[in-house]
């Protein structure tokens, strides 16, 4: 599976799932486990996304997260927030 959003592919079954995925800083490409990853899901596309750290430069990364990219995300265990939008 490729995306333009950012994870490559995900490895492994639902438990033990491995993210692979890119540094848009420095490059690096790398294998991530859901516990290095954050997903937070807001009201539209513009307010859902994921993050990570990269380990190689320690940039903080923040990608866009699509429908599909939701859905492997928290399918293999990855902390979720849902944001509120304020009235």
């Amino acid at each position: 599976m490729t995306s333009a959003e950012g994870i490559l592919e995900a490895t492994g079954g639902t438990h033990g799932r491995l993210y692979r995925a890119a540094c848009p800083g420095c490059g690096a490409r790398f294998e991530l486990s859901a516990a290095a990853l954050r997903l937070a899901i807001g009201g539209s596309r513009k307010t859902t996304f994921y993050s990570f750290t990269c380990p190689e430069c320690g940039e903080s990364v923040r990608k866009p997260a699509g429908e599909r990219i939701v859905e492997l995300l928290t399918e293999g265990g990855v902390r979720t927030l849902r944001l509120h939008s304020a009235h």
